[in-house]
């Protein structure tokens, strides 16, 4: 499609559980393509989300209802529906109706009991987690029939993404409004909880009765839901090929349009800025680093590269099974090579804890206690410096530093050095460590942090703020610092992390059976520095997978610089590629169609 695409709606309302409320990746597809719709749609265009008062205020910026919309939003808030008009705070400041729907709760059986009368929808003891988004989006539904009342005029189309939003869709169905509908599913319920259980998804995917297996896992509620939206709204759309192909056998459905996502590029730094920024952040990771683990042994920082994952706590279905393993056989390996470098690992996988382990704490103090004296005589040291080199003279200890400056750092760096053992596996105190899955998969797989281990390994189970009292870089600037980015996701619709990786300048490893990564294979599979390496796991056993990654591991901890270098460059162009400037198109011919098909019924 061409960039100019024309839309044939007036007005288009995108209805997620997500608008102004970050649950998971579809915040980031809202937020990032809001205003390439908007260039589209103009004022035609409104983000529909749920009102939360403390994470609405956040993100929300309410503004007094427009005269047009009073009425209807007095009539409202009689049945117990509460409007809330203003922008979103992200880049073009789209307009947002959030729904305050507490009052609007004990509607939940009766709205429950009709949609199982007009569609044969069962819900039946079905959890408050499918009953909430229930209750809102049936109330989005109503919203929208009365705004269609007062643009009567004006051709509209509701796009509603996921399950959450489903009851959107069949109230607008069941209603038999000229608004067309199109329902987008990131993943579908039934596959993520089927791999989730350690199920192999795709090797059987057309043996599976998914009724059956929806009953089984306790899923139907939610299962059912995206199924009869799928089939009631006017275009079914999924976000890759590999979803694609899970809709039609888990729903039943095939995907008229598939919708890729994107990047809004314009945001992220251009190569000169993140050669800079890696180098700046490179160099406040090590002194973390540096402390993590001198206490216990020597790291050559000048020869060491930072590889890290970030992902929810999904262990099978983002891969970190299969991770874990490949770094295992990788430090083998590179044990057994006599290889100089050093692989320190970052697992950025947030979990409850119970703070910042102790001796860490105490590591840090002693790293700062250390860097403070060298820097209250660092004026001093340059001049001693200065001096010697013009005076010709002979540059040793003595000539740069005080004696007693010298016997202070000494008796600190001792502190500093004050463990035996191995460094430790976890930044923080996790709170049930016999249970945790990545902690249990390290001492299986023999990653113990041991002086003599060229793979070592950080699990970093807190959200990335810029201001954890550790590594002190929030999410982006801990990308930047690092060499290579792994997500070997076995259960991935999409995967924005290696996208956003490779945004920022830094090469990635992701597999096929992300939706990411089988939109791409064709297209990289065949270079040799590809920026982004996707490896083909499907329908692999598991020994080959690990096999697969433990070649392109290896074979990067050979890379020279200029290599690294160039598989930074290629990366940014494969972010390029996936600006939303291109792909935003998609939406709008799903919309056209939509159109299309409800004027043709």
């Amino acid at each position: 499609m061409k960039e100019n695409t024309k839309t044939k709606a007036d007005m288009l309302f995108e209805v997620s559980w997500e608008t102004c409320n970050k649950v998971g990746g579809i915040f980031t597809v809202l937020s990032s393509k809001a205003r390439y719709m908007q260039k589209h749609y103009k004022n035609g265009y409104c983000l529909v989300g749920p009102y939360f008062t403390d994470k609405s205020r956040l993100v929300f910026k309410e503004e007094p209802i427009p005269e047009l919309y009073k009425t209807i939003y007095s009539e409202l808030k009689e049945i117990g529906i509460v409007c809330h008009f203003g922008s979103w705070l992200v880049e073009g400041e789209p307009k947002v109706i959030l729904l305050d729907f507490k009052d609007f709760w004990p509607e939940v059986n009766d709205i429950k009991k009709e949609m199982w009368e007009r569609f044969g929808l069962d819900s039946l003891g079905s959890s408050y987690g499918f009953d909430e988004p229930v209750v809102w989006s049936w109330a989005v539904g109503i919203m929208i029939e009365k705004m269609k009342e007062v643009h009567h005029d004006r051709s509209i189309v509701v796009q509603a993404h996921e399950w959450l939003c489903g009851a959107t869709i069949l109230y607008l169905k069941k209603s038999n409004l000229k608004i067309s509908t199109v329902f987008t599913t990131h993943a579908t319920t039934l596959g993520r909880t089927i791999v989730g259980h350690g199920e192999d998804l795709y090797s059987q995917i057309d043996k599976i009765n998914p009724a059956e297996q929806a009953y089984k896992y306790g899923v139907q509620a939610k299962h059912n839901m995206e199924k009869i939206s799928a089939e009631q709204a006017n275009v079914f759309t999924t976000v890759s090929q590999i979803t694609a192909m899970e809709a039609k056998y888990m729903l039943g459905k095939e995907v008229d349009i598939i919708l890729p996502n994107g990047l809004d590029m314009t945001k992220f730094p251009s190569f000169e800025e993140t050669a800079l920024k890696h180098k700046k952040y490179r160099n406040k990771l090590r002194q973390f680093v540096l402390y993590y683990f001198f206490p216990y042994y020597k790291i050559n920082l000048e020869n060491t590269l930072f590889f890290f994952t970030a992902s929810r706590y999904e262990f099978h279905n983002k891969g970190l099974d299969i991770f874990i393993d490949s770094l295992s056989k990788l430090n083998e390996k590179m044990k057994k090579n006599n290889s100089k470098k050093t692989v320190i690992t970052f697992f950025w996988v947030p979990t409850e804890t119970s703070g910042i382990n102790p001796d860490i704490i105490e590591a840090r103090e002693a790293f700062r206690d250390l860097k403070d004296l060298l820097e209250e005589e660092e004026d001093d040291i340059k001049e001693n410096l200065l001096y010697a080199i013009s005076s010709e003279e002979k540059i040793n200890e003595k000539s740069i530093f005080e004696e007693g400056f010298i016997l202070d750092m000494k008796r600190k760096l001792q502190r500093l050095k004050s463990k035996n053992g191995s460094a430790p596996l976890s930044t923080h105190n996790i709170s049930n460590p016999q249970d945790d899955s990545i902690l249990k998969a390290f001492k299986e797989a023999g990653l113990e942090n041991r002086e003599e281990d060229r793979v070592k390994v950080i699990f970093y189970p807190i959200y990335l703020t810029g201001a954890d009292g550790l590594g002190d870089l929030d999410y982006y600037q801990s990308i930047q610092a690092c060499h290579l980015g792994v997500f070997p996701s076995y259960y991935e619709p999409w995967g924005y992390t290696p996208l956003e990786t490779a945004a920022l300048g830094v090469a990635s490893l992701t597999s096929n059976l992300s939706g990411f990564g089988k939109y791409f294979y064709d297209e990289l599979n065949d270079k040799n520095l590809p920026g982004v390496y996707i490896l083909d796991i499907e329908n692999q056993e598991k020994g080959k997978m690990i096999e697969g990654f433990i070649d392109i591991l290896y074979k990067y901890t050979l890379f020279s610089k200029k290599k690294r270098i160039d598989n930074k460059i290629q990366a940014r162009k494969v972010a390029f590629s996936a600006d939303w400037k291109k792909f935003v198109t998609h939406y709008i011919e799903a919309h056209n169609l939509s159109i299309k098909k409800l004027n043709e019924r």
